[in-house]
């Protein structure tokens, strides 16, 4: 997997998953990369065209899959965001943006829920 070549995505944004991937030490070749049919809604564009990005990290065993655009270029950036993602959460908890919404989500639910249940007896 290649960093510099073109995707359709603002520079800030490449700049920002470049850096993640140097802190975290990511070797890119070590990065498998599969284009495979996608699925769900899209009809005949879906069925024709092979724009779902698979790539699997195999020193840690993970697998990250992204059918989100039109646009091959766009999924492999998100699909490499998303495998960033599960090797920081591994790699480096205490750093990991994508666990500390987590935990945000998980207290914001369990405030609402305290509330429901004084609310409803």
């Amino acid at each position: 997997m290649n960093l510099n070549e073109r995707f359709d995505v603002s520079p800030a944004k490449i700049d920002e998953l470049k850096a993640r991937v140097g802190r975290l030490g990511i070797d890119l070749r070590l990065i498998e990369e599969r284009f495979v049919r996608g699925g769900g809604r899209g009809g005949q564009k879906i069925n024709k065209t092979n724009n779902c990005v698979v790539l699997h990290y195999t020193p840690m065993g993970l697998v990250a899959r992204c059918q989100r655009d039109r646009r091959r270029s766009v999924n492999r950036f998100l699909a490499l965001r998303e495998l960033v993602d599960q090797i920081e959460m591994r790699v480096s908890p205490e750093t990991s943006e994508r666990l500390r919404e987590m935990d945000r989500v998980r207290a914001s639910k369990a405030r609402a829920g305290r509330r429901a249940r004084r609310r409803n007896g």
